[in-house]
């Protein structure tokens, strides 16, 4: 299966980093195209058109911060499934609580350590399929049952 990530974050170094890092990441089973967005309302436009499985998204960005961005995606029947990590500077406890509040699904601190970053993301990946998987033998049973 191939996934498609969204790099969200005003800072474009930010992204290239993020970028390497999943590049240099051994995916055994996971392939992945990266999409790439530098403020929050391209953020959501491009989850919206690109419908991807995973969103690293920065807090801090012009037009729209993350947690607006994650309480929109979770609002919207067609995104609210979009797995969600957080990853910002900001690193008070409120701030992890405010993320989690706007229903990201992961939390993420800066600098970010290549190794967490990767098995995070791989880990997300896998409970996407698995979540999926879930969804599809559940309509099976109801189609099954009527």
């Amino acid at each position: 299966m191939k996934y498609k990530i969204l790099i969200a974050d005003d800072n474009i170094v930010n992204v290239e980093l993020l970028d390497a890092y999943l590049a240099s990441a051994n995916y055994k089973n996971f392939e992945y195209e990266i999409i790439t967005a530098f403020d929050g309302a391209e953020t959501l436009e491009k989850a919206i058109e690109n419908m991807p499985n995973l969103i690293l998204l920065d807090v801090m960005m012009p037009k729209m911060s993350g947690f607006e961005v994650c309480e929109k995606l979770r609002t919207n029947p067609k995104t609210k499934g979009i797995m969600i990590l957080m990853v910002t500077a900001l690193s008070e406890l409120g701030d992890i609580e405010r993320a989690v509040a706007a229903g990201c699904d992961d939390y993420l601190s800066k600098p970010v350590n290549k190794f967490e970053l990767i098995k995070r993301v791989e880990n997300m990946l896998k409970l996407h399929a698995v979540t999926n998987e879930l969804e599809r033998l559940k309509q099976y049973i109801n189609e099954m049952e009527k």
